[in-house]
């Protein structure tokens, strides 16, 4: 139920775009960007505005290419995108606000309950998130069916 202090929490008025991330959620999620690397040039890049540019595809669903220009370009979005992906950086984020989340509301960190539907488990059974293309996608014929018609070929040329 939506009450005043919903409201003012989940207010977005200020924000250029209602995607991005407001002040006390960047205090939150800061500590979870890993620093630039040492050596070599100096990250010259906004960190927040790369996270306000995947926040903004993540939130509309449009695609890289039609980034607004107040943002950092599409590339460099991706990239960072990318590699927060593949080093855990983005899970981190997520718990962190998930977390803050849970507290905020008098919850405890973590559910002590949870209810599973039969779609989420059909949807379990096929392997994990990034395997899901690979659950979807028709199976290969063996090579063993394959090597008759193969023989065949070759025998008759």
């Amino acid at each position: 139920m939506w009450t005043p202090e919903h409201r003012r929490a989940a207010d977005r008025h200020g924000l250029r775009y209602p995607s991005d991330l407001s002040d006390s959620e960047w205090a939150l999620i800061e500590p979870a960007i890993p620093p630039a690397k040492r050596g070599g040039r100096r990250r010259e890049v906004n960190v927040r505005e790369v996270l306000n540019a995947i926040f903004y595809v993540l939130s509309t669903g449009c695609q890289w290419q039609p980034l607004p220009k107040d943002l950092p370009p599409k590339s460099t979005a991706h990239s960072y995108f990318m590699l927060w992906d593949w080093d855990g950086t983005l899970e981190r984020i997520h718990h962190a606000l998930y977390v803050e989340t849970r507290e905020r509301e008098g919850c405890e960190a973590s559910p002590t309950a949870a209810i599973i539907d039969s779609q989420s488990a059909k949807a379990a059974q096929k392997g994990a998130p990034r395997l899901t293309r690979k659950g979807l996608m028709r199976a290969r014929r063996s090579l063993g069916a394959s090597a008759t018609s193969w023989s065949i070929r070759s025998a008759s040329c």
